[in-house]
Parts: C-alpha cells; sequence; structure tokens
C-alpha cells in the first residue's frame, strides 16, 4: 500500500510539472506599468514586458486562491480563455489614495506585475478591489511569444551571494535581500547584517519550524552615500533604490519609489519576496503584500519590527493595532476584509471562527480573563470601533510579546505550503 502511494504521489507531481510546462517556460514574464489616480480614480499605463531568466514560483500552484490583496493579476490561455495563473498584491499607490491628499491631486506610481514566461498566446487583466471588496476589471492586454516585444537584457545585473539554499526555487520560498544605503566598502557588513536577519526572523515560530522551506540570496548593489533620505531631518543621500523615511508623511515609513529599479536588481536571482535593508540606524521600514519589505539594518537588534512587515509582505497580514481617530481608515463599514487576521464580523464564517472555543464570548472582552485565549477582541486595522482581531496581543499588534496568534501563524504556514509545495 506504501509503494502504492508514492507511486500516485509521483505520478500526481508529474502532471501538474507537465501542465506547468504546456504552458510556461521556467523562467519569467514581467510587465511594468504606471498606476495613476487619485482618491475615487485610478488608471493603468503600460510600460513594458521583460523577460527574466528565473522563475521562483511553484510550478504546483499556478492559481491564488487565498484571493489576498487589493489588487488581483490574471493569466488566461487567449485561445480557451481558460485561466492559467492568478496573484493577488498591494501597492504603495493604494495606501497613497487612502490619504488626504490624494483627495487634492492625482499622482502616478511604478508598479509591475511577473507571472511565468508563457509558450502560448495570453491575455493579462489586472483588477482592483471596490469598497465593497469585489475585484472590477481595470486592465488588459495581450501577449504572445512569438510576436510582443519584448526585453531580455538587464541594464542592473549584478553579484548574487547565497545565504541559506534549502532547495530549488519552484519547491521553496524565496527571499532576494537588496542593499540600500551601502557603499562600495561595506559587502561585508551588508552580507553580515543579511545573515543576521534570516537568523532573527528563523527564531521566531512559525519561521523556526519552516526554515528548511527558504531559500536567501543578496543581490550586492553598492550605493554613493550611506542611509536613506530623511526630509524631517533635512538629509538627502545618493542611493541605489531612491529611499525615503516620511514616505506619505509618515516619519518612520520608509519605502521606495523606484519600483521598476527595484525588480530589475531582484531579477538577478529567483524570488517569491523582495526584501530592501536600508543601512542606517534611524528606526523605519515597511512592507505592503506581494510588493516588497523594507527594513532598516538599525532594527536587526529588534527584530520584531521586520518580522512583523514580513508578516505584511508575505502573508497578507493586517495591523492588528488601532487609532483613536484613524487617519488610513481602509475598512469599509458593512464589508469584510479580505486580511486573514481581522474580520468586521460581517462574514465571519470564512475567518477564525473554528477555533474559537464554546464559552468565549463572542465579541470577547479584553479582559484578564481572556488574556491567552482567541476570541473577537474589537480594535484593529487602525480602528478602535468595528474591527476585530483573534488575540489581545499578536506580534501584528505590538512588539510587547513573542508570538503570533494561531490565526496569523496558520495564514504564514499556508503561504508557506502554497510556495513551497
Amino acid at each position: 500500500m506504501k509503494q502504492i502511494l508514492i507511486v500516485l504521489i509521483f505520478l500526481t507531481s508529474s502532471l501538474t510539472y507537465a501542465q506547468f510546462d504546456n504552458f510556461f517556460e521556467k523562467s519569467t514574464l514581467r510587465m511594468d506599468y504606471n498606476h495613476s489616480g487619485n482618491f475615487d480614480s485610478e488608471n493603468y499605463a503600460f510600460t513594458c514586458f521583460k523577460k527574466e531568466p528565473f522563475w521562483g514560483g511553484s510550478f504546483k500552484n499556478l492559481l491564488e486562491d487565498f484571493e489576498y490583496g487589493k489588487y488581483f493579476l490574471k493569466v488566461t490561455d487567449a485561445k480557451t480563455g481558460n485561466l492559467l495563473y492568478s496573484r493577488g498584491y498591494g501597492s504603495l499607490f493604494h495606501e497613497w489614495s487612502t490619504t488626504d491628499e490624494a483627495k487634492e491631486i492625482t499622482k502616478s506610481f511604478e508598479e509591475t506585475v511577473v507571472m511565468p514566461f508563457p509558450n502560448k498566446k495570453i491575455i493579462i487583466t489586472l483588477y482592483s478591489r471596490n469598497r465593497q471588496m469585489i475585484f472590477e476589471e481595470k486592465f488588459n492586454i495581450g501577449f504572445d511569444p512569438e510576436k510582443t516585444g519584448y526585453y531580455t537584457k538587464n541594464d542592473h545585473s549584478a553579484p548574487v551571494i547565497e545565504i541559506q539554499k534549502s532547495g530549488p526555487p519552484e519547491t521553496n520560498v524565496d527571499i532576494v535581500i537588496l542593499p540600500e544605503g551601502y557603499t562600495d566598502s561595506e559587502l561585508g557588513k551588508f552580507v553580515s547584517d543579511c545573515q543576521t536577519l534570516m537568523k532573527q526572523l528563523f527564531s521566531y515560530q512559525p519561521f523556526t519550524d519552516l526554515q528548511n522551506k527558504f531559500n536567501t540570496y543578496a543581490v550586492w548593489t553598492p550605493s554613493q552615500e550611506p542611509g536613506s533620505d530623511d526630509p524631517n531631518g533635512k538629509k538627502e543621500v545618493n542611493s541605489a533604490f531612491n529611499s525615503s523615511f516620511n514616505t506619505l508623511y509618515s516619519d518612520r515609513y520608509c519605502m521606495t519609489l523606484s519600483h521598476h529599479k527595484v525588480r530589475d536588481f531582484a531579477a538577478n536571482a529567483p524570488y517569491d519576496q523582495i526584501y530592501i535593508l536600508v543601512n542606517t540606524d534611524k528606526y523605519g521600514g515597511g512592507a505592503i503584500y506581494n510588493f516588497y519589505s523594507v527594513s532598516v539594518s538599525g532594527n536587526l537588534s529588534s527584530p520584531k519590527v521586520f518580522i512583523h512587515e514580513f508578516g505584511h509582505a508575505f502573508a497578507g497580514l493586517a495591523d492588528e493595532y488601532a487609532y483613536e481617530d484613524s487617519f488610513e481608515n481602509m475598512y469599509e463599514k458593512g464589508v469584510e476584509p479580505w486580511e486573514p487576521n481581522i474580520t468586521t464580523m460581517v462574514n465571519f464564517d470564512k475567518k477564525w471562527k473554528k477555533i474559537i472555543e464554546k464559552d468565549i464570548p463572542v465579541p470577547t472582552p479584553a479582559t484578564k480573563e481572556y488574556t491567552d485565549k482567541h476570541g473577537v477582541f474589537e480594535g484593529a486595522g487602525y480602528l478602535m470601533k468595528g474591527v476585530y482581531r483573534p488575540k489581545q496581543d499578536c506580534l501584528m499588534r505590538s512588539f510587547k510579546g513573542d508570538l503570533f496568534c494561531k490565526v496569523c501563524s496558520k495564514a504564514i504556514e499556508d503561504m508557506v505550503r502554497f510556495y513551497g509545495e
């Protein structure tokens, strides 16, 4: 019986890989575009196609059934209309569109989507969620590998240092780390910081148990000057990726608008996630789901910061903290958020309802009695009222403890399984 089971698993894997090979090459098709608009409108402008040499994703799990993200990519076969590939993602444009500035002006941001390189003609369609969390089609374009023009040369080729290798890219989560504000003489420091970053990540559960499902690559590109722009500190830096604190007018939020350049350098290695490590002691960083993560080297002594940010970018986890009067309200009343670790109770059945013990009241009071219990605690997603979290505290809420709650841990484990099968 055991031998039969092994044969069945082998045949299933072979059929899955054959399906991949029937439609795709083991390389990446990347589409660069500009995303512009304001508080209540958005537009997409195509820039170019590029062929990248590696494909870091799974050969098996080509369709993302999580349906996470503000935006969604679908790739369909042009002849049959069959769905071949899909992915959710977020963007800096979306975050900016929730600010007061977006009510006054229109702005443009660089964005990118990637997919396995097709061997047949495909249709690429981009979707955006409306305020009711329903995906609406916003942009589509055809790509024919025999007729459509695309670039193959990468003007930003760079050396790659292997930090950790657990196995082939298609059965592991591949992280590429890019250096920001490291000068020519600081290659050694950058590699050491990358090693520390990964060591700290794997010191926290569930990453500890999943360490052998990760590959990590460091791509070396020096900056002319150390650090990052700091507008509030009247500091401008000539750095590789033009990162800046005070992004969206939040002093600690350090991001970059040079997204296409980030993707160029990331393309030197297979990747599922991009991590930008900034060489500064100033506190800050940021992360967006399937976009990129940013952490500062000074945060390496406080690993909870970058682990929290990686939770956003990798597993689509929401912030569980709240403000009295949120300026960043991304969650409409009467609509269930897409993030797995927060709820408005509109459609709680698809969230963590099944793990709550029968004697736990819903909503759950934030009292000592329920400190270590999973329930439905009010205050999350930047809002004090109407949005709920699974536990009183978690690494997605504060840095007082050392643990992700069960809901966040499961989301991370599910995502590792998705990329690692």
